[in-house]
């Protein structure tokens, strides 16, 4: 089968073993989408050698559970051991030994065949399209903020960063309630949110709105996302972390504990909730969406989503059809 793969920081579509675990599921795969997190790695964040991706739809062609094949599905990344506390609790998002698709110690989804265990696939219900489908992951972590933050109606909330990642954070936090502000360099972003009712302005307007947030979410994926949101944090506020990239950030330690700000950190998302937003249609996908391309010319479409402006690209496997 072909695979988009990284191999000691280089990238390159090969022929490779389809996967043929036998206690796992196998999926072909219909649509992956490219995030910056697959940029950060074809870069070197994480060490990961081997077939990069992680948000995908696809086809069950062999199971296990019998009721999986011929079914469409998405599926969460993160595969844990099944016999630790946290496994048996079912949620194994850090389990100490866990792989993760496309990121740590299993390949992932730009490919034409990917395998997960049965129990991290969900199916996709009729009514949404693969092109919306293929977002679950990254919604799921755009939902997964309110895991960490308990918000109300009453909260001001910002979102600094107007990628993907960002718009998806601003919409299910507006859902919420919650006055919400995203913060961004780029008109034609933030009008997607605009679009929504979402209140939008860039980072010079906003730095003057200091102290003003009660919760502020940074999806930037720059460091200097991290300064503005302290800026922007009332004393006791809380600051979610949603970027993650190669490099290191200065932390003003100091700043933290004269106004007591809370900092936690946000990964992956459950998919139940993100899967049922979008059969709502009730997040905006469609806007976020610039170009497709078939698998075999992964390497030029790692490259146009590392381009400035773009924002989605959709990597389709021939035999995604």
């Amino acid at each position: 089968m072909l695979a988009l793969r990284v191999e000691k920081k280089r990238l390159a579509v090969k022929n490779v073993s389809k996967p043929d675990q036998p206690d796992e599921t196998l999926v072909r795969v219909l649509l992956s989408g490219i995030c910056n997190t697959d940029l950060e790695i074809a870069r070197g964040y994480a060490g990961f050698n081997g077939t990069i991706g992680h948000e995908f739809v696809g086809v069950v062609e062999a199971s296990t559970d019998r009721a999986l094949v011929g079914r469409r599905v998405v599926g969460e990344i993160n595969a844990g051991c099944g016999n630790c506390d946290l496994c048996r609790a079912g949620d194994p998002r850090h389990c100490a030994t866990r792989t993760v698709l496309g990121i740590h110690g299993r390949d992932g989804a730009h490919a034409e065949f990917l395998q997960l265990p049965a129990v991290n696939l969900l199916r996709v219900p009729d009514n949404i399209p693969d092109e919306h489908a293929v977002f679950t992951e990254p919604l799921a972590a755009a939902c997964g903020v309110l895991e960490r933050a308990n918000l109300n109606k009453s909260d001001r909330v910002a979102v600094i960063g107007d990628g993907k990642l960002g718009l998806l954070c601003a919409q299910v936090i507006a859902l919420t309630g919650a006055a919400v502000l995203l913060i961004g360099k780029h008109s034609s972003k933030l009008r997607i949110a605009e679009r929504r009712g979402i209140e939008i302005g860039n980072p010079k307007l906003a730095a003057k709105r200091k102290q003003e947030f009660d919760v502020v979410v940074e999806a930037s994926g720059a460091a200097s996302g991290f300064g503005l949101a302290l800026d922007l944090l009332r004393p006791r506020g809380q600051l979610v972390l949603k970027s993650t990239f190669h490099g290191k950030t200065e932390l003003d330690a100091a700043r933290i504990v004269v106004d007591e700000i809370s900092i936690v950190g946000s990964r992956c998302g459950r998919f139940s909730p993100a899967l049922d937003l979008l059969k709502k249609a009730a997040i905006d996908v469609d806007s976020l969406i610039s170009e497709e391309y078939p698998l075999s010319n992964g390497v030029h479409a790692m490259r146009r989503a590392g381009t400035r402006g773009v924002m989605k690209v959709l990597l389709r496997p021939s035999n995604g059809k």
